[in-house]
């Protein structure tokens, strides 16, 4: 009656214990087991009976450190997949950075083509004052070329400013989405260690 005793108080504890805690406590009631089924002098029947149940106590144990591995190593991968996430992350955000400064340059050199357009037309109009010369007609030509240039030259440049603009539109969405992916599985993460030990009381 003793023996069966301590069984029952052995599968009680297992049962409380759960999944992975107390290993050790669980570890040291097999090996009481054991020391008390050694020296037992009960019958073969009751002896078969207590080795298959230390069989069984051994097999949870190995089970719980295998799933212990497991979410170990699951653990180790997730760690390295979120720092590659953050490292594409920091990447992009530089890149997003070096993208702004240029145009910013490119804003810069656009102002810089609309002032010189504008000094143009004041000196074409000047010109247009003294058409009566030959060569103030020579000017006035050279001028315009030189204004279609330039605002060929802008319109490119208006348009490189727009694609600049689209594309970093996109990098942050990208970034953002990224982010909230990153906050979504640390909140799946802390609800499932939530769920874990509420399961375990069970």
């Amino acid at each position: 009656m003793g023996a069966v005793t301590d069984d029952e108080v052995i599968r009680k504890r297992l049962l409380i214990d759960g999944d992975g805690a107390g290993d050790d406590r669980r570890i040291n009631l097999l090996l009481k087991s054991f020391t008390k089924w050694c020296h037992s002098p009960g019958s073969p029947e009751e002896g078969f009976t207590q080795y298959q149940r230390m069989l069984g106590t051994l097999a949870q144990c190995e089970f719980s450190m295998g799933k212990t591995l497991m979410v170990y190593d699951m653990n180790l991968r997730e760690m390295e997949n979120y720092e590659k996430i953050y490292s594409n992350i920091e990447q992009n955000i530089t890149s997003a950075h070096d993208k702004i400064a240029e145009c910013k340059k490119e804003i810069q050199r656009a102002k810089r083509i609309r002032k010189n357009r504008q000094e143009y037309d004041a000196l074409a109009k000047i010109i247009q004052q003294h058409p009566d010369r030959h060569e103030t007609l020579k000017q006035l030509e050279a001028l315009d070329k030189e204004l279609q240039h330039l605002s060929h030259i802008k319109e490119n440049v208006d348009a490189k400013l727009e694609l600049r603009k689209k594309q970093f539109h996109v990098l942050l969405t990208t970034i953002q989405e990224l982010q909230q992916t990153l906050e979504n599985d640390e909140k799946l993460d802390d609800d499932q260690s939530q769920e874990s030990p509420a399961q375990n009381g069970e």
